[in-house]
């Protein structure tokens, strides 16, 4: 018989994986929504991308401070808001009658979503302290995070083409209060240390800010370029600004982020590799959708429907296997194995003819993107192997600010190495469809590239935890995960160079 304790924590864990699946399923929703409403409101082009860009920017830009919050005023506190300003932003989406309400409540949505999202895996590591459940949980996790995207395309062509495109927002409503009724009853209440204990407020300026100028200095590669007068100037500030935060944090009394948390390869690591693991699968994301579309004719719900092997077998690895195979071989030699099957798929797509068969050519990339259920468990398993239970919500924002930098850069990176060689092709005489092959072929080159770096920093910088049970002396590295009952610092560990 199930104890009221395990259906507590699981209640719990269903109110963490709803509101990231809401905030998932938004964002995918939004991609397909964009041309009904560019003609609704008459948005030009450019404008339009700011529907995404605002988004983006505010919820890049805040993971990092809101899950420090969390650990300061209580994560429950902070998940709460984020969703109560998420629904409400989400309302305000659907009302919306111009452009600039519009991006406002985008800008809004964004804020939400930051919060929600910065400090729900460090609810997940403290709920699930053994390694076994941790496992399960954070696989079910992953899998809400990876399948969103796939239903959120399938359900945001429908509610476009059958109703109009402002019930994508408004469909946000009841998942939203039955997510804040959930959270609310279910999430354990905590304190936190208060403000005070780390109320670092010129770190907070600073990371903000360069983190928020870092993904506007990256969403906006798309029109000025890489190489343009602005977005150089854009980016020297932004590095500034966030090298200015890691000074500050290395000198203020109660740092905004501990830099000992970088001392640990596993950490350090897992982070590094998720940015470049993100970066290759947000942009195969976004690009098999324009190839679907703009080469083999699908509509949005095609499109949507395609990609649905991939989000079932992520969803069999993630939920049926992950723990079990990280339990018995670890996180390390289970993230390798996803990060392989991951480059497989994309180096398949390197092969993608103009006039593709989808059994033939497409299918077997979506079934070895199952990978991706391996990988996303493991590295988040490592990424947070050090969280102690008053950092982890800042050590979650982290996690969370690698996968947000990383997808932003992806995208970037990608589309315009593939709308750089569509260009070529098409100046050589290719017609529109080979030439956007061999654009798409590029970027996917790249893209298993990332994923292969991924695997090498894999293999030569991630360790397997080892139990101790004496915390470390003085100037001694570790990278093991503490014994129970044992005062070790977790992220005392082997620095990386």
């Amino acid at each position: 018989m199930t104890s009221p304790l395990v259906r507590s924590r699981t209640a719990a864990l269903v109110a963490l994986c709803a509101g990231s699946l809401m905030i998932i399923l938004d964002g995918s929703i939004v991609t397909v929504a964009l041309p009904a409403i560019q003609r609704d409101l008459h948005f030009s082009p450019a404008n339009l991308t700011w529907t995404v860009n605002a988004y983006m920017i505010a919820f890049g830009g805040l993971l990092l401070l809101a899950g420090r919050l969390g650990d300061l005023i209580g994560r429950k506190r902070v998940f709460v808001a984020g969703l109560a300003v998420f629904t409400a932003a989400s309302l305000l989406c659907g009302l919306a009658t111009g452009q600039a309400t519009l991006i406002a409540a985008r800008f809004a949505q964004g804020v939400g979503g930051a919060l929600t999202s910065a400090v729900s895996l460090g609810m997940i590591v403290t709920l699930f302290p053994e390694p076994r459940e941790r496992g399960t949980a954070i696989g079910a996790f992953g899998f809400v995070g990876a399948a969103g995207a796939s239903i959120g395309q399938v359900l945001g062509g429908i509610l476009t083409e059958a109703i109009n495109w402002h019930w994508i927002f408004f469909i946000n409503l009841p998942i939203g209060v039955a997510t804040l009724v959930l959270a609310v009853r279910t999430l354990p209440a905590e304190r936190g240390p208060g403000l005070a204990a780390g109320a670092d407020a010129l770190g907070a300026l600073l990371v903000t800010g360069g983190l928020m100028l870092t993904v506007y200095t990256i969403v906006r590669t798309g029109r000025h370029g890489w190489a343009s007068p602005s977005t150089l100037g854009l980016g020297v500030v932004s590095v500034t600004l966030l090298a200015a935060f890691v000074l500050r944090q290395a000198r203020a009394a109660t740092p905004l982020l501990p830099l000992r948390m970088f001392r640990s390869r596993n950490v350090s690591g897992a982070n590094l590799i998720q940015v470049l693991m993100v970066s290759a699968l947000f942009g195969f994301q976004i690009l098999i959708a324009l190839y679907a579309q703009n080469v083999l004719g699908y509509g949005a719900l095609g499109t949507g429907l395609a990609m649905l092997p991939a989000a079932g077998a992520i969803a069999a690895v993630s939920l049926l296997l992950s723990a079990r195979l990280i339990a018995r071989f670890g996180e390390r030699l289970v993230l390798l194995t996803g990060l392989a099957s991951l480059v497989a798929a994309l180096l398949l797509l390197t092969r993608l003819p103009a006039r593709a068969d989808y059994v033939v050519d497409l299918l077997p990339t979506m079934l070895l993107a199952g990978g991706f259920g391996l990988a996303i468990s493991a590295v988040t398993g490592l990424g947070m192997s050090g969280a102690r239970p008053d950092d982890a919500g800042v050590a979650s924002g982290l996690f969370s600010t690698a996968q947000q930098v990383g997808g932003a850069l992806g995208v970037a990176v990608l589309s315009t190495l593939a709308t750089a060689r569509t260009t070529g092709l098409a100046a050589h005489g290719h017609d529109r469809a080979s030439a956007l092959t061999g654009g798409f072929h590029l970027a996917f080159g790249v893209g298993a590239g990332l994923l292969a770096v991924a695997f090498a920093l894999a293999l030569t910088v991630l360790r397997h935890p080892r139990a101790t049970t004496a915390a470390p002396t003085d100037g001694q590295a570790s990278d093991d995960t503490p014994a129970p009952g044992t005062t070790d610092d977790p992220f005392t560990a082997t620095p990386i160079l």
